[in-house]
């Protein structure tokens, strides 16, 4: 069971509050097995108590494979999102519920985010009378359906119970493809759910964001605060090469041909430095190059501000048709069928 220990340097982590509370949920459906949770997580299940606690992302996501098939119920991660309990809340958690307004609570919940999950990256971005929040995993190997319900789920429904009853996202895109329970997304989450969307991302009433959080404590902030800015700076050494990398991936993708030579010149490194400081961080150059290209794609076809040749042009594609290949293989759909799809459910949404 020492084989997470060894891989925690070099894989992204999880913190084990968020598994601890799965583990609590599965003892709550009856079908908590000990042993086998052990195995999956490499830890004795009194290791998970401890606050300061990470653990490898991919033993984590397993274990939610695992507590699908136990419960036998494929909307698990929806389920155990919806249960409040202020004890089996994090750090982060405590930070957010302790904030002053709904605003500032969103700020350092994306600040601190990498304290729950590595392998995600959440944003915030407010969009006229919308407030935006994107959840991105690094790698198709870190996207998890059951802990990305969860993660909504909780979000929502933590947020109505100790901030406000009446908030609702306004939309949601989900990236994962519409799962047998498709039709809770949209009773829980309060607006229409688009699915397929290669992002997960949850629109609410930017309104909501001047509430006020009712029973908060500024000695609990401070104090929780305080012990989550240190944990965050242990971390900040942490993934940051493989980011810079995305970056200059980016940067570069409408100007020159992306190759490894040329970004490990830039770095003042040889490829072969380039490629085992990824592989440090769980990264691969060419799924970097294939990860920052499909999405840039799919952001560029939903916007319309582009025509499809010139999207083409940009993801360093030779011509339209090899660019219409590529989407299809990421998306399952034509960039024109995407591009509709988008157009027409954002003209549903948008105020009479």
């Amino acid at each position: 069971m020492n084989a997470p220990h060894t891989e925690a340097t070099t894989s992204p982590l999880v913190a084990a509050s968020s598994t601890l509370a799965l583990v609590h949920y599965l003892d709550r459906q009856g079908v908590l097995d000990i042993p086998t949770v052990e195995r999956i997580t490499g830890f004795h299940s009194n290791e998970l108590t401890d606050p300061d606690l990470r653990i490898p992302a991919e033993y984590h996501y397993r274990l939610w494979e695992y507590a699908e098939q136990a419960t036998g119920d494929p909307a698990v991660g929806l389920h155990a999102g919806q249960v409040i309990d202020p004890d089996r809340m994090g750090l982060v958690g405590h930070v957010f519920f302790n904030c002053d307004t709904l605003g500032e609570a969103v700020t350092q919940y994306v600040r601190l985010h990498r304290l729950i999950n590595e392998s995600v990256t959440l944003s915030f971005e407010q969009s006229g009378d919308l407030a935006i929040l994107t959840w991105q995993a690094d790698s198709p190997a870190h996207y998890c359906r059951q802990d990305m319900d969860r993660t909504l789920a909780a979000a929502l429904c933590r947020t109505r119970h100790f901030i406000h009853p009446s908030i609702v996202a306004e939309w949601a895109h989900i990236a994962h493809p519409e799962p047998s329970y498709g039709k809770e997304y949209q009773r829980l989450l309060g607006g229409r759910t688009y699915f397929g969307s290669g992002t997960t991302r949850l629109a609410f009433n930017s309104r909501h964001l001047s509430h006020p959080i009712p029973h908060r404590n500024p000695y609990v902030y401070s104090a929780e605060l305080k012990q989550v800015n240190t944990l965050l700076a242990r971390l900040q050494s942490r993934r940051t090469f493989g980011r810079k990398i995305r970056r200059l991936i980016s940067r570069q993708m409408a100007t020159e041909r992306i190759d490894a030579d040329t970004l490990a010149r830039q770095c003042h490194m040889s490829r072969q430095t380039l490629y085992r400081r990824l592989k440090k961080e769980g990264l691969g150059f060419h799924e970097l190059v294939e990860e920052v290209r499909k999405d840039k794609a799919m952001r560029y076809v939903a916007a319309d501000h582009y025509a499809l040749g010139e999207i083409a042009f940009l993801l360093g594609f030779s011509e339209l048709s090899a660019f219409s290949r590529a989407f299809k293989r990421w998306t399952g759909m034509a960039p024109a069928q995407y591009r509709a799809r988008h157009q027409s459910g954002e003209a549903r949404e948008a105020p009479e």
